[in-house]
This record gives structure tokens, C-alpha cells and sequence, in this order.
């Protein structure tokens, strides 16, 4: 390497303490971590773009130091979507190193990485202390029936109030409303369920049927909206 002049004619002075990098957690062990391999962990980041209309769940399980499993979920933008099954063909198989200077496409799914990269290099992941970690597949569990992704969509107005239109149990088919105009409870569909019995087999008119719940006091209301039409 190349040296100043005034760095030449210093005298040399040895370095004493060499205690190496502070331990981190990692699958139930502490690990100093000098080289990528030595990463390993599942976690989640999440990223988002400049002008800030989409956003991207990263969900990460790394094994000494390669990414072995992916789950890439997106919300708010149409052309994340394509981006995010590019970054699922590209994340398997590299480093986190490689990952994060990878071109992902999308600029959330780049921070999301730079966010999960963060998580695993500094000891934070969600496996931190957990024995041998998570196995391959374990991001699914983050997922719902039919493995979607958990979305809630919810839109509201001061002039109007308040429209459910998608929550954890599902699509929203109508909202109830009490005599005072607030909405009480409201009846939904689990379309992963639904989408998952009709792939089965089952009449897809049944499926639909038997998918349908209620949340809060639905059958009690006077009055029924449908929050996309009403």
C-alpha cells in the first residue's frame, strides 16, 4: 500500500489490545464475527422507495453466511411485484455481502436488504437465541391460509368516516353499523382459504360460503353497509 511521507518517518509504536469484535447472539451461540461466513440468522427488513408509494417485507434466513431462503412481500406498487420475483430468483444462493450490493431492482427491496443486513451483522435477529435457528421454510408461518400475505387496507375520510376493506381474517364483505352510525363489526372472506378448497376440488360456491366469517357485534346491527359501494 501506498504511505504519506510524514506517516515513513514515524517511529513504530505496537498496538496492545487485540480482544477482536464484540460477540453477537446468533442461533443460540455468541459469535465473533470476523468474516461473512461466520453470519447466520432469520430476520426480517423492511424498505421503501424515494417517493415513498410502495414498501417491501424482506424476510432473510441466512446459514453461514448464504441467504438459503427467501420471502420477498410487497405493498402500494404495481411494479414492485415483478421486482420482487426477480429478487426472489437472485437473493438464494448469495451472500449477504453480494446481496447487499446486489441491484434488486426496486429501491425498497434494496433498502429492505439494507435494513435486514443491519439486523443479522449487529446480532438482532429474530433467531438470536434461538438453538440452531429456524429451518428452511420457516418464513412461511408469516404468511396466512392459502399462503398469502397478511394486508390490511383500510380507508377513510373526516367527511365519511370509515371504510374496512381487507384485514388480517380477510376481504371485507360488509361493514355493520349501529344506530348511532359507527361501525360495530363485519363480515369477511378468507380468500386463501377459499382459493386453497377450490384448487381441492370443492364447488367454488361452497367454497365461498364456508369461508365466510363475522368479527365483533355483526349479527346484532340494525344496519349493513358495503364499504366499496355504500
Amino acid at each position: 500500500m501506498n504511505v504519506s511521507h510524514e506517516v515513513e518517518r514515524m517511529c513504530p509504536l505496537t498496538k496492545g489490545p487485540k480482544h477482536g469484535p464484540a460477540p453477537i447472539p446468533e442461533e443460540g451461540r455468541w459469535v465473533k464475527a470476523y468474516e461473512v461466513t461466520d453470519i447466520s440468522g432469520l430476520s426480517h427488513g423492511v424498505g421503501w422507495c424515494a417517493p415513498q408509494q410502495g414498501a417491501c417485507k424482506l424476510t432473510l434466513n441466512v446459514k453461514n453466511g448464504i441467504i438459503e431462503e427467501a420471502l420477498v412481500e410487497t405493498l402500494g406498487c404495481s411494479g414492485m411485484t415483478h421486482s420482487a420475483a426477480m429478487a426472489g430468483e437472485i437473493l438464494p444462493g448469495k451472500t449477504i455481502l453480494e446481496a447487499l450490493n446486489t441491484d434488486l431492482v426496486c429501491d425498497a427491496i434494496n433498502v429492505a436488504m439494507r435494513e435486514i443486513f443491519k439486523q443479522l451483522v449487529y446480532g438482532r435477529s429474530q433467531t438470536a437465541f434461538s438453538e440452531d435457528g429456524l429451518p428452511i421454510g420457516a418464513s412461511l408461518e408469516d404468511l396466512g391460509k392459502g399462503l398469502r400475505s397478511q394486508v390490511g387496507t383500510i380507508f377513510s375520510t373526516g367527511l365519511k368516516g370509515v371504510r374496512y376493506l381487507e384485514l388480517a381474517e380477510g376481504y371485507i364483505l360488509s361493514v355493520a353499523v349501529d344506530d348511532n352510525g359507527e361501525a360495530i363489526g363485519y363480515k369477511f372472506l378468507r380468500v386463501g382459504k377459499m382459493l386453497e378448497d377450490i384448487r381441492h376440488g370443492v364447488d367454488p360456491k361452497e367454497a365461498y360460503e364456508k369461508n365466510i366469517g363475522t368479527y365483533g357485534r355483526y349479527a346484532d346491527a340494525p344496519k349493513y353497509i358495503d364499504p366499496r359501494e355504500e
